[in-house]
Parts: structure tokens; C-alpha cells; sequence
């Protein structure tokens, strides 16, 4: 038996591919993430009220989304609800998130593999290619520095935000700070619609070119966001079927009683199923369960994605352009939010802090985010950390294999498959920072 072994770059964090290979024939596709962070472990014994500020540090690029899913733990657990305006206000810093994750997604990790460069910033022999080159660079830097600085108006700093707080936010934002912000954002708009429409377009001539969309075998998908005008800021769970169906709705505290978690014997990280079935989060699973955006310009390419793939799609290589979907929307959507005044009304409510138990969820740009804290004399007795990625560890096993069995024969290897491979893991967007606990 021969092990292919595919070290993997332009994620977030460590991992690698195995391949188990016998007379030509693929015997199994592992994806091991091969660093035990054990984050759960460290929470343990920290005063609950600190939890806020401490668990941004799991991952520089999901810092937002465990803020704000922290804040929601410890409110569930003292049995509290922020007012309206503070709950606007993490929406805001949700889709700061979301800009600034989907835009290092398509144009830092995934562009340069439609390119067929090593880099965005790669730099070509020929001057012509050289200059565009730069200038699709410099338009990508621009729109994703859009994100970080809406995490900054919206969250107090960036990297790791620090303005929800338990029971609301600690300030509103400043209208003459908000109405600038709006204009960058309406300014940049034509901008990041230029970018999604060239990469749609690469993305169909590297399709031609190797004959694929990836693994295209029907799969159940889950996400937080409603069904129509979604948000990220969410509370509710929903699982599609592969037919397209919406089988099933729950909250957090009860996801172990709806999906089978387990761990395996070659990764640090877990994963899950629904009734035994591959789940698929991210992009294409919102994608896939919502009927609509609300947003025109969203709307648009959500119509165009559904004329030329259908509903639901399932091609894996659709979840980066779902991803630039995503990214126009959440534009739109910041600037439209950001008409609104962020001074008036209430910021926060007053709570007394209490032992017992908090389920906190938002939907990151990854998926579904949980975490469940136990807590005991004011300290943390119990973190866990159940991470969007898990849910698409099997997903991503089941599409290698797709992959390995293309380009792999009795004969020979394809030296495509090393490409294949990178695709195909940075299709999923998986964060192993974060999903080793």
C-alpha cells in the first residue's frame, strides 16, 4: 500500500491530506489536522465574565464570531436579552467579519488556484499580465480592508473586538462615523461586484480546463441564518435535505440529541453527521437554504447561480462562488444598516451573574458556531468550542476521494491531483485553528 501525502497551504491553520492508494485503487482520503490546541482546557477555572475578551485569541480570523457567540453563552446562562440597538450593532460587526473573511478567501487563498499563479501577489514575466495582476491585488486588499475596519467601527478594535458585552454593547457609534463608513461602502460596492464577476469567470474557464466543479454528490446542509433577508446574528439551527428540503430546526443546546459528533484516531479535530448522512456548512449551504436575500444586488447573482446550477447545487467548488455572493451582500447590507442612528435607544441591560449553564450561537462565516459553558462559582468549570468546520470534515473526506479517484489510475498519478487536492480543502474554507479543542 502507498500513503500520498498533500502538505496544504492557504488555510487557516496546519493540516494535511493522506491518501491510501493499493493497485490503483483509492483505499480511503483522510484530512488531518494535525495540531492539538486544546483551547477548552485553558478556559478552565477563568472567571465567566473574562470569557469575552479571551476566546477571540482562538483564531485571528474567526476572533468576531467567537466574541460575539461568547457574550450570547454568558447571557443565556444569567437569562438575559440586549436591547434592539445592541443587537444591530453585533449584526454590524457579524458582516464586518463576513467582508473581511470572504474576501481573504476568494482573492488571497482560492484566486491564485483559478490563476494557476502560487500568489495573488505572484509576479508575472510579462508586463501586461504583471500590471493586472497588481491591480486585481490592490482592488482585493481594498475591499477586504472594508471588512477589518467595520469590525473596528462596529467592535471598538480589530483584531480581537471588544465592544459586546454582556447584556448589550458598551457604546453606540457615532453618526458622523457611520455616515462616512456608509459612503467607503457604497464606493466600494461596483468594486467588489467587478471582482465576484472576474472570478466567476475564471472559475468557469478553470472549470472548462479540468472538466469539473468538484464533488458533486447530493449532501444535507446546515446553517443558522433564516430563509429569507438572513442574518448572522442567529439563534435558530436548520438542516436541509439533499432534495432540498428543510427537514429539521433546533437550538443549540439540543445539537448532540440532532447530530452525531465523534472523534477520530488520525485527526484533532471531530466531526459530525446528521442520521449517518455527509453535512455540508458555509457558503453554499446558506446559499442553498435561502430563498432570498432582500438585497438587489444579491439577489441578482443568487438568481443567476440558481439558473446556471440549480437548486440545491452541490458541485464543491460552488462554495467560493457563494462566498463572493456573500460578500456583495454583506456590503449592501452594512450600508444599509448603517443609515439607521446607533445613539438612540438603549446599549445594554443590567444582569447579576449566576452559576449554571449557557448555550451561545451565531452563524460564522464557516457555519454554525456554538459555545457551552458551564459555570460554577463564578468560573468556567466547562468550555467547549463546537466549530462550523467539524460539520464539513466528512464533506471534505468524501470530496478528496472524488478527487484521488479522478486523477488516480493503475497506471499512474496525475500530477493534477496535488492541485486537486488544494482545491478541493480550500472550497470548504476550513478553519483547523479554531476546530482543535
Amino acid at each position: 500500500m502507498t500513503t500520498l501525502t498533500f502538505p496544504l497551504s492557504r488555510i487557516e491553520g496546519h493540516a494535511r491530506v493522506e491518501i491510501e492508494v493499493q493497485d490503483g485503487r483509492v483505499i480511503s482520503t483522510r484530512f488531518q489536522a494535525m495540531e492539538k490546541r486544546g483551547f477548552n482546557l485553558m478556559v478552565t477555572g477563568v472567571p465567566a465574565d473574562q470569557m469575552p475578551v479571551i476566546v477571540p485569541r482562538i483564531c485571528g480570523v474567526c476572533s468576531t464570531a467567537h466574541h460575539v457567540a461568547s457574550v450570547k453563552a454568558l447571557e443565556n446562562a444569567y437569562g438575559i436579552q440586549p436591547p434592539p440597538l445592541a443587537n444591530q450593532i453585533r449584526e454590524l460587526l457579524l458582516l464586518g467579519q463576513l467582508i473581511q473573511n470572504q474576501a481573504t478567501s476568494l482573492f488571497i487563498f482560492t484566486m491564485p488556484d483559478r490563476l494557476g499563479v502560487e500568489s495573488l501577489f505572484h509576479v508575472d514575466a510579462e508586463e501586461a499580465k504583471k500590471e493586472t495582476q497588481f491591480d486585481i491585488a490592490r482592488r482585493a486588499l481594498m475591499v477586504r480592508q472594508l471588512g477589518t475596519d467595520l469590525i473596528t467601527l462596529a467592535g471598538g478594535q480589530f483584531i480581537h473586538p471588544v465592544k459586546a458585552v454582556v447584556g448589550g454593547v458598551s457604546s453606540g457609534i457615532d453618526p458622523g462615523r457611520a455616515a462616512a463608513f456608509q459612503q467607503r461602502l457604497q464606493a466600494a460596492l461596483p468594486t467588489a461586484c467587478e471582482l465576484v464577476d472576474y472570478y466567476w469567470e475564471i472559475s468557469t474557464r478553470m472549470k472548462d480546463r479540468i472538466g469539473t466543479w468538484g464533488d458533486d454528490q447530493p449532501a444535507y446542509y446546515i446553517a443558522s441564518t433564516e430563509r429569507d433577508d438572513p442574518r448572522y446574528n442567529s439563534s435558530i439551527i436548520r438542516v436541509m435535505t439533499p432534495a432540498g428540503e428543510c427537514c429539521r430546526e433546533f437550538t443549540a443546546d439540543t445539537f448532540r440529541e440532532e447530530l452525531i459528533f465523534e472523534d477520530t484516531d488520525y485527526s484533532y479535530a471531530g466531526r459530525t453527521s446528521y442520521q449517518g448522512g455527509v453535512i455540508r456548512a458555509n457558503s453554499l449551504a446558506r446559499a442553498n437554504m435561502t430563498r432570498r436575500m432582500g438585497i438587489r444586488r444579491a439577489d441578482a447573482y443568487m438568481r443567476r447561480l440558481r439558473s446556471e446550477f440549480g437548486h440545491p447545487a452541490h458541485p464543491i467548488l460552488l462554495f467560493d462562488l457563494c462566498r463572493g455572493i456573500e460578500l456583495v451582500y454583506a456590503i449592501e447590507l452594512a450600508s444599509q444598516l448603517l443609515e439607521e442612528d446607533f445613539t438612540k435607544g438603549e446599549v445594554d441591560m443590567p444582569y447579576n451573574p449566576r452559576d449554571g449553564e449557557g448555550w451561545g450561537l451565531v452563524e460564522a462565516p464557516r457555519g454554525p458556531l456554538i459555545h457551552h459553558y458551564v459555570i460554577e462559582k463564578g468560573k468556567i468549570a466547562m468550555g467547549e468550542f463546537i466549530i462550523p468546520t467539524v460539520h464539513n470534515m466528512l464533506a471534505i473526506e468524501r470530496a478528496l476521494r472524488v478527487a484521488a479517484e479522478r486523477y488516480i489510475t493503475t497506471d499512474s498519478v496525475n500530477l493534477e491531483l496535488e492541485k486537486a487536492v488544494g482545491r478541493v480543502v480550500r472550497a470548504f474554507d476550513p478553519c483547523i485553528a479554531c476546530a482543535t479543542h
